[in-house]
């Protein structure tokens, strides 16, 4: 009995020793795998408001998908297995749908459980505001004046995602051409600045004899972008310091590929 024992015990180390270099194998090949796999950095995609230092961020989202979830225009997308390290952490593509401020909360970093999207810096800018607002008019806020439309017009310009950088060789305004058609060709969702209800993108029609659909439906509108003259009767959008890097100007622009894009903060 003790000799069979012995072989079995045997046996089973064996066993046990070939599925750990089986094991080990395939962890090198999944760390050989992430080391060289593209980042949401790398490929040039924006983290949603609120998000910490690269670095931090990845070990400090639990990939909960919360984010995703409350985003009104579902703008927050999870990154696949080619992005590495970065998989299942949330991401924003301008290309296909931008953060448009129509939550006028920043909910999903209020939601994060993690405060991988930070939310607090909103909170404090927003309080800054509101406690301005109140010293300006001695704590009698006129009628006409919404303390709640300045806490969420300072908590949307307290991030910044990235900034927009235009291509002027690609940019239809440079050339003096405009466009006509639907805003997007895709089936996207953006508030107009001014308007109170969401539209769909594609079906919003469009007649521009010079195009400016970035600095139109910018939702911080002169605060981050503007059409500048460029002295021979064409124009070039110009990027202010107010940009935030939602995006919006990115998902409008018809050219293909468009003529302004956001780069992330940290490029």
């Amino acid at each position: 009995m003790a000799a069979n024992e012995g072989k079995f015990n045997r046996r089973q180390f064996l066993k046990a020793s070939a599925a750990a270099v089986v094991s080990l194998a395939a962890v090198g090949s999944v760390a050989y795998w992430l080391r060289d796999s593209r980042s949401i950095r790398d490929r040039g995609l924006l983290r949603p408001p609120g998000a910490i230092a690269e670095d931090e961020f990845l070990f400090a989202c639990i990939k909960c998908g919360l984010c995703v979830q409350i985003c009104p225009v579902r703008a927050i997308k999870l990154a696949d297995w080619n992005d590495g390290l970065a998989y299942g952490t949330p991401y924003i593509d301008a290309n296909v749908q931008a953060c448009d401020f129509s939550c006028d909360s920043i909910q999903c970093a209020e939601t994060c459980p993690t405060s991988a999207l930070h939310f607090p810096v909103f909170r404090e800018a927003g309080e800054k505001a509101v406690a301005a607002l109140e010293a300006k008019y001695n704590h009698n806020i006129p009628p006409d004046v919404n303390p709640f439309k300045v806490q969420i017009h300072a908590m949307k310009r307290a991030y910044k995602l990235g900034v927009a950088k235009v291509n002027a060789n690609q940019c239809l305004a440079v050339h003096g051409k405009g466009y006509k058609g639907p805003l997007t060709e895709h089936h996207g969702k953006l508030r107009p600045p001014g308007k109170d209800e969401r539209v769909y993108t594609d079906q919003v029609m469009v007649d521009r004899k010079i195009c400016d659909l970035c600095a139109v439906y910018c939702p911080l509108q002169e605060d981050a972008i503007v059409m500048k003259d460029r002295g021979d009767g064409t124009l070039i959008p110009q990027v202010l310091d107010g940009c935030v890097g939602c995006g919006v100007c990115q998902m409008v622009c018809p050219t293909e590929p468009p003529a302004i894009v956001v780069e992330p903060a940290e490029l």
